[in-house]
């Protein structure tokens, strides 16, 4: 049996998929969303046509709660296409703290790791010392069936608030600076939050770009979704730190309590995505903007609806909200 403390995120969760293993199921005291699109969108660069199946019973939520935020973004990835993904909430005492990975090949275990790393990406980061070693799968395999039939499904809202408190990752304070009483719409500033506004728009030719941002899926020689879209992120902004470094994934919560889990691509990561699907930001935008799904957006739309950029503001490194209202 092995043991891993470096390269645990290639060892545990990577390399058993490229020997063909095809399920994995994981128990972890704590775990995030954004881990799930990073290990997904990760494993697609191994193989286009296989696609995560991934079963994740979180433990610790009955004695922690549950961060509003990130039980959101489960829900989310388990009505995605693009990942075979189910997420379970243990809700009896005594909490689980543990942290068991196990890979199935065909249904039958292939590989086991149990140590101290949570599946989330601070745990699997060279930011945290972590140990994972190799174990009996089987014996794995059957811990993890009988911890599943004490766990509830995290789209089972009414159990799931029945068991297990809920918390925000950090409120987002509003201070009402223009509060003048002549009726005049106050000025909303969200204190103490680093800042960063994006435009919609080309600087050069002031339209939104007719095959980049917005419009980036407006490439039907290619057979592209028309809604795949993207953000503009400005050299000087990606160079300050004010976003994560490419391919970690983050969340952005909106101004009209959607959740968009998102990444840095492109060349020097200079495009705001989407990440597992890049057409869901597309969506959003041509939600909001009153479009129909697919329609290509012009500088009208923006200027109709009332604003031609985003104001988005870092609440920590994996959490982000955007205000797009007007």
């Amino acid at each position: 049996m092995s043991l891993f403390t470096d390269s645990i995120f290639e060892e545990v969760l990577i390399k058993p998929f490229d020997e063909g293993a095809d399920r994995l199921l994981i128990i972890s005291g704590y775990a995030t969303a954004n881990m799930v699109a990073r290990h997904a969108e990760f494993l697609k660069t191994i193989s286009k046509h296989r696609k995560l199946s991934l079963d994740l019973i979180v433990g610790m939520c009955v004695q922690d709660g549950l961060e509003i935020q990130n039980h959101e973004s489960f829900k989310e990835i388990q009505k995605r296409d693009e990942i075979n993904f189910t997420c379970q909430y243990v809700i009896n005492n005594p909490p689980v703290h543990s942290k068991v990975y196990t890979w199935l090949k065909k249904e039958i275990p292939y590989k086991s790791f149990i140590g101290s790393a949570n599946y989330t990406q601070n745990a699997f980061s060279q930011s945290m010392r972590e140990v994972l070693g190799e174990t009996n799968p089987q014996w794995s395999l059957d811990y993890y069936n009988s911890i599943f039939g004490e766990t509830v499904n995290c789209s089972d809202e009414e159990n799931i608030r029945n068991n297990i408190e809920f918390y925000n990752r950090k409120r987002i304070i509003k201070e009402i600076i223009n509060n003048d009483p002549s009726g005049i719409i106050p000025d909303i500033v969200y204190k103490d939050l680093p800042k960063v506004t994006l435009t919609l728009l080309d600087n050069h030719t002031g339209d939104v770009p007719k095959r980049s941002g917005l419009n980036w899926g407006q490439r039907p020689e290619y057979g592209r979704d028309p809604n795949q879209a993207y953000i503009n992120i400005p050299a000087p902004i990606g160079r300050s730190g004010f976003f994560p470094e490419r391919r970690e994934v983050f969340t952005i919560t909106t101004d009209d309590d959607k959740q968009l889990i998102c990444v840095r691509a492109q060349d020097g990561g200079k495009g705001l995505h989407s990440t597992l699907n890049n057409s869901l930001i597309g969506e959003y935008f041509r939600y909001r903007l009153g479009l129909k799904n697919g329609e290509e957006v012009n500088v009208s739309h923006l200027l109709k609806y009332g604003r031609t950029n985003v104001d988005i503001y870092k609440i920590d490194e994996e959490y982000y909200y955007m205000d797009f209202s007007v």
